[in-house]
């Protein structure tokens, strides 16, 4: 006798992703494709990226030796963005100064993000007075501009990158666990969730298993958004003085430095590193707004 299979029913597990979420992310690939501020704004990502990182091995330069000899000259054929007060070719510290500048800030953004979704997750599944007491420390962060830590940081110790790295997602996880929390109060509701718990599931279970799967777009957007206010932070406290130290630096060093000799015409010193800086959280934010309305089930027709 022979026997036949019936056909897998649609939305079925087969291992992996299942149809019905691969559907989903191909719709919402769609919808970002068709969002134009937002393709620019991953274009303009892309481009800056291969710059940074790219760009030094096809145009070398010597950014740890002084050569004072070609100090302050505008640019050229020989130095396309001029010099700076100690010879170093602007063009290529753009460059190391960009590949710092996004380090610092995607390192950062990526580790904010996964400090609040961890801590909005559990506070918001949670609930009761475990929820109120966390989400006062929220709170009370909130209140303290971010900057002022800085400061007091800096006066205390002087990071170097990874240190920068820790303390600037550190003072950044605030926002997205709020965002988190709540989202996790709406799906820890569901009936699939409330199936687990019924059937013996762990907490651990219910929130790696489903809370934090089905918030990932929330996840994804508020990972976009940190990042570009981390690379904010980096040109703050680094155009403060407070950032790497030389001969490393980073856009908003850059910026530091340049800002006098701008008064005396030497625009290639600020112009550079300010439109890079713009250009680079313009860009994330718009990428960020396309996630956000590519992952938006109410605006999907």
């Amino acid at each position: 006798m022979t026997v036949q299979l019936a056909p897998e029913a649609p939305g079925s597990t087969g291992g992996g992703v299942t149809p019905v979420a691969a559907t989903g992310f191909r719709l919402a690939a769609r919808r970002f494709s068709h969002n134009t501020l937002a393709v620019i704004g991953l274009a303009v990502v892309v481009v800056i990226v291969l710059f940074c990182f790219v760009g030094p091995l096809v145009y070398p330069t010597d950014q740890t030796h002084t050569m004072l000899q070609q100090a302050n000259q505008s640019p050229s054929a020989s130095h396309w963005l001029g010099t700076d007060a100690v010879g170093h070719d602007v063009l290529g510290r753009l460059m190391y100064g960009g590949k710092v500048s996004l380090l610092v800030g995607i390192a950062a953004g990526v580790l904010a993000t996964v400090v609040g979704t961890l801590w909005g997750s559990i506070a918001g599944y949670v609930g009761g007075w475990v929820d109120a007491v966390m989400m006062r420390i929220v709170d009370a962060g909130i209140a303290i501009p971010a900057l002022f830590i800085l400061l007091v940081i800096s006066a205390i110790t002087t990071p170097g990158v990874p240190g920068l790295i820790v303390i600037l997602g550190l003072v950044s996880w605030l926002v997205p666990s709020r965002l988190i929390r709540a989202e996790t109060l709406t799906l820890k509701n569901r009936d699939y969730v409330l199936t687990l718990r019924a059937i013996g599931g762990s907490h651990a279970r219910a929130i790696g298993k489903h809370l934090l799967p089905n918030s990932v777009s929330t996840i994804v957007v508020a990972a976009t958004f940190q990042v570009a206010d981390a690379i904010l932070l980096v040109a703050y406290v680094s155009y403060l003085g407070l950032g790497v130290q030389a001969p490393a630096t980073d856009w908003g060093g850059m910026l530091s430095a340049g800002l006098t000799a701008a008064y005396s015409g030497r625009w290639w010193l600020i112009v550079p590193p300010g439109l890079a800086v713009i250009l680079v959280v313009c860009a994330f934010n718009a990428v960020g707004d396309g996630l956000r309305d590519a992952f938006d089930v109410r605006g999907r027709g």
